[in-house]
């Protein structure tokens, strides 16, 4: 990315759960950000000398104008999204933020000359695969709703991009997200895992899926650093990286869970997993980058150990 120390990265949904992590590792890395969402943040940061937050719409092409004109951009991580649950109740909302937005983002990049734009995409592009099948960057993308459907017109525009402007355009494919603070209701679980293992008294975690089922799990923080991996890198090799993943599977979760404190209660429930792949080829990103994800059972406990201490 440009190493101008008067620009900064742009890190668009610097507010939701993979945005909040991407945003903290930037500042511990020296990086002045700017964060933009379409909400003012709740509270003042203590940190708001290396984080400028932003409050704007990325689908309003003329307020993403204005934003650029104020800030210099060296770098673009982008992250802001209608999730799949939302973009099946709002669909047209969801194809404004998640299409034109992202339309308007690569315009602006090419107007003013970002060289990096790291995409946050989903493993969602590839829809639901056998359960054998090990699927890597190679597989045809065959997306099930309009949330993936999005994420591979953006991976095809920014390679369209990256081939005939110049810009430097990598996608990180990005499979279900763990850790505190997600703040998801739909998928609760996801943070729960973690949020309650101090809890002193007894408690209830609903995981949807059949004991048997396999899921593609990351944590945050390990998420937060292959997007700056991606964003830090002289030259990426590739247009298109699978993001480490542990195809877990769900009683053994459960198990690893309830194993850490006897007041937590992991039921499950009857649900396959749809819309995603169970098992994941990831060789590109990590011996590209040298890089290797921390246990989701090893997360867990770490996280433990800090509520018991």
């Amino acid at each position: 990315m440009d190493t101008d120390p008067n620009s900064s990265v742009l890190v668009t949904g610097g507010r939701g759960f993979i945005g909040r992590a991407v945003v903290k590792l930037l500042r511990r890395e020296g990086y002045r950000v700017v964060s933009l969402d379409t909400s003012a943040p709740h509270s003042v940061r203590d940190d708001r000398e290396s984080v400028h937050e932003v409050v704007c719409d990325i689908s309003d092409a003329e307020e993403l104008r204005r934003m650029f004109d104020a800030e210099s951009i060296g770098g673009i991580i982008h992250l802001a999204a209608i999730l799949p649950t939302m973009a099946q109740r709002e669909p047209l909302r969801a194809t404004r933020v998640n299409v034109t937005g992202s339309v308007n983002l690569l315009d602006m990049a090419l107007r003013f000359g970002v060289r990096r734009f790291v995409f946050g995409s989903s493993l969602s592009v590839y829809g639901t695969c056998a359960a054998d099948q090990v699927v890597s960057e190679s597989d045809r993308a065959a997306p099930e709703d309009i949330y993936g459907a999005a994420k591979v017109y953006v991976e095809q525009l920014g390679q369209a991009c990256r081939a005939r402007h110049g810009v430097e355009f990598v996608s990180l494919r990005i499979g279900r997200v763990v850790g505190s603070g997600s703040g998801s209701t739909t998928s609760a679980w996801r943070s729960q895992i973690f949020e309650l293992l101090g809890s002193s008294q007894a408690v209830q975690i609903a995981v949807p899926y059949v004991g048997s089922e396999r899921l593609l799990l990351v944590h945050v923080e390990d998420v937060a650093r292959m997007m700056v991996t991606l964003l830090q890198t002289l030259r990426p090799g590739h247009a298109i990286y699978n993001a480490p993943c542990e195809a877990m599977v769900v009683a053994d979760l459960k198990r690893e869970v309830e194993a850490l404190n006897r007041n937590i209660n992991v039921t499950l429930g009857e649900a396959f997993a749809v819309g995603n792949p169970r098992l994941l080829e990831s060789e590109r990103f990590r011996q590209e980058f040298g890089f290797e994800v921390t246990p989701i059972a090893a997360r867990l406990r770490s996280a433990a150990s800090l509520c018991s201490s």
